[in-house]
């Protein structure tokens, strides 16, 4: 069990600000597959994560390993491009250290996006569910340990996790594109394997809608220093039909990319309205 170490943080804040003059209002994380977001991006900075103190390395197919700086739709955005996740053998405050670099750098909102199973009925391969909460099934907690106030509140508020403004929102650019999207319930597993049948059932029955390793440490983190938050995962395999087939990695980011074009437009909007 570790602490926030509001000390790193700062040393990684003056660090990047030695580089990076913007202040990013909104923060992005994109999860495996989805990282046609970037091209979207105007770029003014690129930092490998290997060169930035004290950050962790990605270290899974699928997940870029930069800091990107710059605008999308007119807004200063920080990017990460690969994710960090608990499976990794990371800490809990490892994993979400980049979320507090993001809120310290100037950040207000947290987008994150993910590859996640769909276990909804009314769900298809490639199609896109915004979060409107989700279940933490992680063993360990990022806030677990010592509350430095200054950060944040000992015993955050989660009654609203995702943003409602940003969702009607999105549902709004949505419709606007001819874009489908369904809402839902996102839970939150250590992995790294897939869900058993027995395992998939058992989650749609206590209320996901879809389940993934990342995304809920981060949102706690972003809501514990008082950020908005808005989420979108891609539905890359099925797990609550009668037959399922095999699921592999290659074809989870098969699906996103699929996918991802429409999600990278979703958020470009979103962002700009921001």
């Amino acid at each position: 069990m570790q602490n926030v170490d509001i000390t790193k943080v700062n040393e990684t804040v003056a660090f990047i600000q030695s580089i990076v003059s913007e202040k990013p209002k909104v923060g992005i994380i994109l999860g495996s597959g989805l990282g046609s977001l970037v091209n979207e991006l105007e770029v003014s900075h690129s930092l490998h994560y290997e060169d930035i103190p004290n950050f962790p390395v990605s270290t899974v197919k699928g997940h870029g390993g930069k800091l990107l700086f710059g605008k999308l739709n007119q807004q200063e955005v920080i990017l990460l491009s690969g994710r960090f996740h608990y499976y990794e053998g990371y800490s809990m405050q490892e994993v979400t250290f980049p979320v507090r670099v993001m809120q310290q750098l100037g950040a207000t909102l947290l987008m994150v996006s993910n590859a996640a199973g769909g276990m909804n009925r009314d769900f298809k391969v490639g199609d896109l569910m915004i979060i409107n909460d989700h279940i933490n099934l992680f063993p360990e907690h990022p806030l677990r340990g010592r509350n430095d106030e200054k950060i944040g509140p000992r015993f955050p508020d989660m009654t609203e996790p995702y943003a409602l403004d940003l969702i009607a929102k999105a549902k709004a650019i949505a419709q606007q594109k001819n874009i489908l999207v369904h809402e839902g319930v996102y839970i939150g597993l250590q992995g790294p394997t897939f869900e058993t049948k027995a395992e998939y059932k058992w989650l749609h029955i206590i209320g996901g809608d879809a389940v993934g390793m990342s995304t809920v440490p981060e949102v706690i983190v972003a809501k514990h220093m008082g950020m908005q938050v808005f989420g979108m995962s891609v539905i890359t395999d099925l797990g609550i039909r009668d037959e399922m087939n095999t699921i592999t990695h290659e074809e989870v980011l098969e699906a996103a990319n699929i996918a991802a074009p429409k999600m990278a437009l979703l958020f470009k909007e979103l962002v700009g309205q921001y």
